[in-house]
């Protein structure tokens, strides 16, 4: 273990230098201002496996999507294969005003690197790398990169690249790096995950504009229609109210009241929605909230009824669920709370399967050693995740034998996805060793 700390210690500053360097393109798969970024990327993390002496690399797309590296080095005769999974591209920054240093350009500050990608999900493919590197060119396992390029818009092409390179991703164990652990000092592995629906509604109530004073208290403007309809979503506890829904036990976790205020962003004095356990409520029951809304700006606000109101509605679906049943659920009841007899149209924006892995057997107890060794004795907390990471669900599908470890380098102030994203140093080691042990383990 001295020794495999050594190395660990040793590869580091390398390690750190690739992920500055990946930092640093602007891989930004939303804005296709920026896919020539996206592909520079790609190439670039194409040649850090090159440089590791994997066997076969390749930039890969399907029907025009954003390119995926895949590489493999083989390991000893006999052993298994382990498929090591991140995405290289990231979000859009927003506004560099709400940064506390250039978004693209890795700053240390305390004990954080801060930059858009530095933990989500850059920091993925390092720890990948450093693993690796530990291990040199006497790996225990063979090895297979998949790095994606989509993820953050919906991985649009995976399921057509795993169906078209299945050959070469098949493996025995799958490590996915695009999670986190539960606090800093406390690794987890990532066992249930929600799923998503996302749906636009809108309500019409008049064929044109007309004025207020004239017709109102009389003919329903469609704002007041649409908060009529959004407002039976839910109970006046704050549950979900759409029956139908799946819901369920979690993990029996503490997750304090303090920690909690302060890692959920709560205004003061802001009071708790639903029933159950504050972690049922995250990860295994139901969430529904309304993210987007089209209707006149207040400053210019004319004395008209308005005829049309739009509202986005995103609907986390608890593991076991499905979205064909979520979505089916939701729209009954949007059509059955529609006032006045005003006109309700509903558009499907996206989905994402819910995921709920059976974390038993050798891979996971290799993982809880790996972890429970990186960590000092720590144990690994079963953790569920409140948000969605659809692609998980196309992996079990698509390679139902393997043994699919969800895990990664966030933790609760990472800030993924927001401004002032932040990569923990000290816990990126101790990644970067679990999954150095990890290999060697299942080797």
């Amino acid at each position: 273990m001295s020794d495999m700390r050594d190395r660990v210690q040793a590869v580091l500053p390398g390690v750190r230098a690739d992920l500055e360097h990946l930092v640093r393109i602007e891989s930004v798969s939303a804005d296709p201002a920026r896919h020539d970024e996206v592909r520079r990327s790609a190439e670039a993390v194409a040649e850090l496996f090159r440089a590791e002496n994997f066997d076969q690399v390749d930039i890969v797309s399907i029907e025009g999507g954003l390119p995926a590296v895949i590489a493999h080095k083989a390991g000893p005769a006999g052993a298994p294969t382990v498929l090591l999974y991140a995405h290289h591209d990231v979000q859009p920054e927003n506004d560099h005003a709400d940064w506390d240093s250039p978004p693209f350009e890795p700053t240390e500050r305390g004990d954080r690197l801060y930059a858009r990608g530095a933990a989500d999900d850059k920091a993925g493919i390092a720890a990948h790398l450093g693993a690796l590197r530990v291990h040199g060119d006497d790996l225990p396992v063979s090895v297979t990169m998949f790095i994606e390029g989509e993820e953050e818009i919906g991985s649009e092409t995976l399921t057509a690249l795993l169906t078209e390179y299945q050959d070469r991703l098949k493996a025995d164990v799958i490590v996915i790096a695009d999670s986190g652990n539960w606090d800093i000092g406390v690794p987890a592995l990532t066992t249930s995950l929600r799923g998503l629906v996302r749906l636009d509604v809108e309500v019409r109530t008049l064929t044109h504009a007309v004025h207020s004073g004239m017709w109102g208290g009389l003919v329903p403007d469609a704002l007041m229609t649409l908060a009529r309809v959004l407002a039976t979503l839910h109970d006046d506890q704050g549950n979900v109210a759409v029956a139908g829904l799946h819901a369920g036990p979690a993990a029996d976790v503490e997750y304090p009241e303090e920690r909690l205020r302060a890692e959920s962003g709560a205004a003061p004095g802001i009071e708790w929605i639903g029933c159950g356990s504050t972690v049922e409520r995250l990860w295994t029951r139901p969430a529904l909230s309304i993210t987007g809304l089209d209707g006149p700006k207040v400053a210019g606000a004319s004395n008209t009824l308005v005829p049309a109101a739009r509202a986005r509605i995103s609907m986390r679906i608890a593991p076991g669920d499905t979205t064909a049943n979520a979505l089916d659920c939701l729209v009954r009841h949007l059509e059955a709370s529609v006032p006045w007899g005003a006109t309700l149209t509903t558009t499907l924006v996206d989905t994402g399967e819910a995921t709920q892995i059976d974390a038993t057997g050798p891979a996971y107890d290799a993982a809880r050693a790996a972890f429970t060794e990186a960590w000092d004795g720590t144990e690994p907390v079963d953790m569920g995740v409140g948000g969605s990471i659809p692609f998980i669900a196309e992996f079990l599908e698509a390679f139902p034998e393997a043994s699919v470890l969800v895990t990664g380098v966030e933790d609760p102030d990472t800030r993924a996805h927001g401004a002032n994203e932040g990569l923990h140093l000290a816990e990126f080691e101790r990644v970067v060793l679990a999954e150095a042990l990890l290999l060697r383990n299942l080797g």
